[in-house]
């Protein structure tokens, strides 16, 4: 037994060892000091058990190992093992089920990671796996522990092995309160899902000294690696937001959309939205002129309960929208071409994006709605130079692989490679509805034109005028809006009013869909 300092000390009774014992557990509730604490208040961010305080439901959190201690020496850590090493451990609830968290304390080391700190981490997530539940990581760290050398980096490889048994398994959440810097920060691009707050958290492999080193660049901590340049520039953020509270209170919405494992379905709840609502808005948001642009977002919020969803990666690649909602109650993703941005074309980014949202929708039991407005792939020397080909094949990938009830509405155009990639029937789509105003082909009627009629046009007395005539020929042969079903390539053409109760009973019809794989160890997907 040892006293707040560590040395020994003798309790005559059982009552003297209790005291000691909640005194120690006081000293570890407060923190290393008061003085650390004001430190970190100074730079606006939370405790770490201020932060699991708001991330779970109120008295819920069980703590594992608080009075775990490091064992390392030299450079001065002998004289300074505090309680918890600088991560505090433990599960709890979240609207009523169990969440696994762990919590980076940035006034202990400057939350680094050494030995003592990455075996709790350890611990965590292996109990994280075997119970079956959501593991949130609020990160805020130093990195590797520098005076306990290739041991804390030896634990960050098992907490990236970790990470990657985990994936696919139970939701992984990584909410970045912080720095991560270096080989950290790999940690949160294996999980599912990374929250970021703006101002207080970056991440980044190297830093702005570093980069300024090597290549003279000029850059601050926020430029390189902030809130803002990952959930808009690099993809690397799924959401960002102003200030800790609203993040982990955005992190418990999440939660709620999500099953605590892949053997389970998300969790459904009685919607007082009733399945059969029509939707006359859907009438005048959606022109019927192909060339316009409209915000896909209220066609979604038109179609889903109450009008809430929840959109990942809502300011990267804009012009595909990905989002989870409810309908009816039961928990969907929602992929969607955006006309406002680059007019809904798929571009590399955009593949990317809906390609990974729809593998967490399939691992987790989440069924695909897939709204169409695409012209096609975005042409140039960029994209093509990029590798918009093995891109383009991840979202492709994804979609055949998914096993989820997938259901397909074409609003206006589908054209070309795009058209197939979108979940068309052809690639497995469960359901594929149009509404009246679908043009799907193999490209638009000018363009089909210019390379049918190419002769007859430029031989014409009135070129104009022929490629108009040859453009409506074009048209009412191959583009009108029940081409496709009278060959059986979409199910049926409906009223867009009917497609909130169309989704839902397509839906119940699909709840017991059962899909097997090949037998594989596992697939190559494009790189």
């Amino acid at each position: 037994m040892s006293n707040l300092e560590g040395a020994p000390v003798e309790a005559s009774d059982v009552r003297g060892r209790v005291a000691e014992l909640h005194a120690i557990r006081e000293q570890v509730r407060r923190g290393p000091s008061e003085r650390a604490t004001q430190a970190q208040k100074a730079k606006g961010k939370l405790t770490a058990r201020e932060r699991i305080d708001l991330l779970l439901d109120e008295g819920s959190f069980s703590e594992v190992e608080p009075l775990r201690r490091h064992r390392a020496s030299g450079f001065g850590l002998e004289s300074k093992k505090p309680y918890t090493d600088g991560v505090i451990t433990g599960w709890g609830t979240v609207h009523g089920r169990t969440v696994f968290v762990y919590a980076h304390d940035f006034r202990i080391f400057g939350g680094a990671l050494g030995e003592a700190h990455a075996t709790k981490i350890h611990k965590i997530m292996d109990m994280a796996i075997a119970a079956g539940a959501p593991l949130v990581s609020l990160n805020d760290g130093a990195g590797a522990r520098i005076q306990e050398g290739v041991s804390a980096l030896a634990g960050y490889g098992g907490i990236f092995q970790r990470n990657t048994k985990a994936s696919g398994v139970i939701p992984q959440i990584s909410v970045m309160l912080g720095p991560c810097a270096g080989g950290a920060a790999y940690s949160p691009a294996l999980t599912d899902f990374v929250f970021m707050v703006r101002e207080t958290s970056q991440m980044f492999i190297t830093g702005p000294d570093v980069v300024r080193a090597v290549t003279g660049e000029e850059i601050t901590q926020n430029g390189l690696g902030g809130a803002d340049v990952h959930a808009e520039t690099s993809g690397v953020a799924h959401f960002a937001y102003d200030d800790e509270e609203t993040c982990l209170e955005e992190v418990r919405y999440l939660l709620s959309l999500l099953p605590q494992n892949n053997r389970e379905n998300p969790p459904r709840v009685a919607s007082e939205d009733p399945a059969d609502r029509l939707g006359e808005a859907l009438l005048d948001l959606v022109p019927a002129d192909g060339n316009r642009p409209y915000d896909m977002r209220k066609v979604i919020e038109e179609i889903v309960d109450d009008g809430e969803h929840l959109e990942v990666h809502e300011r990267w690649a804009t012009n595909i929208i990905c989002s989870l909602g409810r309908l009816d109650g039961q928990v969907v993703g929602i992929v969607a071409n955006q006309p406002q941005s680059l007019a809904g074309v798929l571009d590399i980014e955009a593949s990317e994006k809906a390609a990974r949202f729809i593998q967490m929708c399939d691992a987790f039991n989440i069924p695909i709605i897939t709204l169409l407005d695409v012209p096609g792939f975005l042409p140039g020397v960029d994209q093509e130079h990029g590798g918009i080909i093995r891109h383009g094949a991840k979202l492709l990938y994804a979609y055949c692989n998914a096993t989820v009830p997938r259901i397909s509405v074409i609003l206006r155009k589908a054209y070309g490679g795009a058209y197939i990639v979108m979940d068309s029937q052809s690639i497995g789509a469960d359901l594929t509805y149009a509404w009246p105003t679908n043009e799907i082909a193999v490209m638009g009627a000018e363009g089909a034109a210019n390379v049918i009629f190419r002769k007859q046009i430029a031989e014409a007395d009135d070129p104009e005028a022929m490629r108009a005539r040859m453009v409506k020929e074009y048209k009412a042969e191959l583009m009108h809006p029940y081409y496709a079903a009278e060959r059986g390539l979409i199910d049926d053409v409906i009223d867009p009013v009917d497609t909130r109760q169309v989704l839902i009973r397509a839906l119940a019809m699909l709840a017991s869909k059962h899909a097997d794989l090949p037998s594989r160890k596992h697939g190559n997907p494009p790189q």
